[in-house]
Parts: C-alpha cells; sequence; structure tokens
C-alpha cells in the first residue's frame, strides 16, 4: 500500500491514510465551500436561502454556511435545531410536526436559546391547540409555518379550504404567529430537468392559488419555504420563495448519477479496505450495512478505482465485491467510495475525518447524530 501520492492521483486520496481507521468519512471542506457558494449562487443570494442541515447534521458545516452569511437554517429533529441554535443561528425551522414529548422538548429548545428564533411546522388542529396552550404556559410566542402537501403525501394539508381555515386558527389563538407556509416536494425527482420543471411547477399552483386567496383576504404577505434539492433551482426563480437544499452541501452518487445537470462537488468520501480475498476476483470490504446507508438497492455505494465490479454479498460489516481487477490489490488497501445515499450514511458515524490538501488534519463531530443533546 502506497503511503504517499503522485500528482496523478485523484483529488480524495489522503496522503496519511494508514493514520485512518477504517470505514471511516471522509469530508472535503474545500469541496463544501464550492458547494455552499454554488448554492448561494443559484438562489440568488442569501436572503430566500434556508439550507437543510439533516444532510450533514454538523456544527462544523452549519458554521462553514454561517460564515457567507447564510443565517436560517431548517431541521429535521430537536437535536439538529439545538445543534443549529448552538451556533448561534438566528432563525431556525423544525420541519417537523412535534407531537408528544417533543412538544415539551421544543418548548425547553426555545427557552435554552431565546436570541435564535425556532418555529415548526403543523398541519393538526390538535398540535396546534396544544402549541398555543404551551405557549401561553411558557411565555414563549411561537411562530408556526402551515404544512402543505402539494403531492408528495408524506405530511402537511392540501391546499384548500381546509387549509386556509388552519391558517386562519394559527393567526386566532394566543400566543402564536403565523410565519407561513411550508411545501416540501421531494417526490419530484425526475432527471430531465424540463419534466422537473413542468411537475413542480403544476405541483406548486394550487400552493400558490392559496396564497394569493389569503392575501387577498388580508392575511398579509404569505412567506413560502418551499422545496429540496432537486427543485430549489426551479423555486429559486419565484419571487419572495425560499429555498431549502440540503444533499448539494455534500453530494452523493444518486443525484449526481441523477441529477446530471446539477454540477455540484461530492464532498464526502467513504473510505473503507480490503480485509480478505476469499476466493479468484472476489474482495472482501470492511464497510457493512453500519457503515453505508443500506436502504437503497445496490449499488449503495461508488468505489473509486476500481472500473468493473459487482457487488455480491452485503451484510452487517462486511462488502464482497467480484472484479477482474482483483489481483491489482492486496488485503489491507485502502478504497474509497462515494455513497449512494449520503444523508442516512453520515448518520452512522460519529466523528468524520477532515481532509485538507490531502492530509486527513482532524475531526469534525456529527454532533445531531444524537437523538438528545440538552433538551
Amino acid at each position: 500500500m502506497r503511503t504517499t501520492l503522485s500528482p496523478n492521483d485523484f483529488w480524495y486520496a489522503a496522503n496519511n491514510v494508514n493514520e485512518v481507521n477504517s470505514p471511516a468519512l471522509l469530508v472535503y471542506p474545500d469541496r463544501i465551500e464550492h458547494n455552499i457558494k454554488k448554492m448561494i449562487d443559484i438562489s440568488g443570494g442569501i436572503n430566500l436561502l434556508r439550507p437543510h442541515v439533516k444532510t450533514h447534521k454538523m456544527s462544523e458545516i452549519t458554521k462553514l454556511q454561517m460564515k457567507y452569511g447564510i443565517n436560517k437554517f431548517k431541521c429535521a429533529t430537536i437535536s439538529e435545531a439545538e445543534m443549529v441554535a448552538g451556533c448561534g443561528a438566528k432563525d431556525i425551522l423544525l420541519a417537523i410536526q412535534p407531537v408528544g414529548p417533543n412538544i415539551g422538548r421544543f418548548f425547553r429548545l426555545k427557552q435554552l436559546f431565546p436570541d435564535s428564533k425556532i418555529s415548526c411546522i403543523a398541519d393538526s388542529r390538535e398540535v396546534i391547540l396544544q402549541l398555543s396552550e404551551i405557549a401561553c404556559m411558557t411565555g414563549l410566542k411561537t411562530q408556526i409555518w402551515l404544512d402543505v402537501n402539494n403531492g408528495m403525501n408524506r405530511s402537511g394539508i392540501v391546499p384548500g379550504e381546509e387549509a386556509i381555515r388552519l391558517y386562519q386558527m394559527i393567526i386566532d389563538l394566543p400566543m402564536i404567529e403565523a410565519e407561513g407556509i411550508h411545501v416540501y416536494d421531494g417526490h419530484i425527482r425526475e432527471s430531465d430537468y424540463s419534466l422537473r420543471q413542468k411537475i413542480c411547477n403544476d405541483s406548486f399552483l394550487p400552493v400558490s392559488n392559496m396564497v394569493s386567496e389569503l392575501e387577498k383576504a388580508g392575511k398579509g404577505t404569505i412567506k413560502i419555504i418551499a422545496g429540496g434539492t432537486p427543485t430549489f433551482p426551479i423555486h429559486a426563480l419565484r419571487t419572495g420563495v425560499e429555498t431549502s437544499p440540503g444533499t448539494l452541501l455534500l453530494w452523493d452518487y444518486g443525484y449526481s448519477s441523477t441529477f446530471q445537470n446539477m454540477d455540484f462537488l461530492h464532498a464526502a468520501v467513504l473510505l473503507m479496505r480490503i480485509i480478505s480475498k476469499p476466493s479468484k476476483d472476489l474482495l472482501c470490504l470492511d464497510l457493512g450495512h453500519k457503515a453505508v446507508a443500506s436502504e437503497m438497492p445496490q449499488p449503495r455505494v461508488k468505489i473509486l478505482g476500481i472500473e468493473n465490479f459487482s457487488i455480491i454479498t452485503h451484510s452487517e460489516e462486511h462488502l464482497v465485491i467480484r472484479t477482474p481487477e482483483a489481483d491489482n490489490w492486496k488485503i489491507g488497501d485502502p478504497l474509497y467510495g462515494i455513497p449512494w445515499h449520503i444523508c442516512p450514511t453520515v448518520d452512522r458515524f460519529d466523528s468524520v475525518s477532515v481532509v485538507n490538501e490531502r492530509q486527513v488534519t482532524g475531526q469534525w463531530l456529527v454532533d445531531a447524530r444524537k437523538r438528545n443533546i440538552t433538551c
């Protein structure tokens, strides 16, 4: 195994990789910053940009974005919201309706970080009533985004009369405020941009019609948060609509294969090693289910440096591949790979190794991997 690199080696390799335990996840700050700047450029600036932190879950990457002036963020869990608040961000959206004990956790978070505006989404009369009741008990005025379902059918209320009544309910109840409309269209994933744009615009039309109706009824200017990574360039063309991409900060093989017009850089790479050569043309790697997202069909990782391979088995600690190039490799050799789905892959690791100028220079904690930080 080589420990030094020639000028022709690829960007992802590290000179001191022999110091890094495998499996590991490597991140590349210079490439992350490239993606941040490209995200800002597509969004037309930072004012209508609210990146999602669910992909990276790291305070260090949150701070990198704040360095470029981004101060609004979207989160999937209370732990993620606490991580972002701990970075000093001013505007944080919990983009999941709090229920059960999470309602109490949500208000404890607001108490712990009074200098951050921490809001949530809701689509239920019962939850909105609970939020108002606890806001009154705690004296914490709370902003709520009405969660609208425009076709994904995962959460939210279908745009229309009942949604308008629910928005009015948020306006009328004490100690809560209607902050705006939240609509996530993660079901729109067509690879052809023109088709994706048409479907996105058609799906958004009932939302914009409802917003127009609310504004005509004197409810003020209605703020909107819309889309994820695949549709954010489309929503960015709308006037006054915030976008909330997330995956593009690290990028992955699934998105780069599907959305080839979105030219972001891979900024997270899996490090694995060959731990056995059990038979002719077979390599066994230490990249099991516990180190890479395994909810997708194979291939779950694009192994770099091996052009021709097929995946034979994948279990908790092992990944066995077949390749005619097996004789070129020996036990102990490092391999690198791009995960198909980066978000749950990051969630496999307590920390990541940071690569600067082809050297692993330190570790970043995956802070919000914890289910509970403080709250």
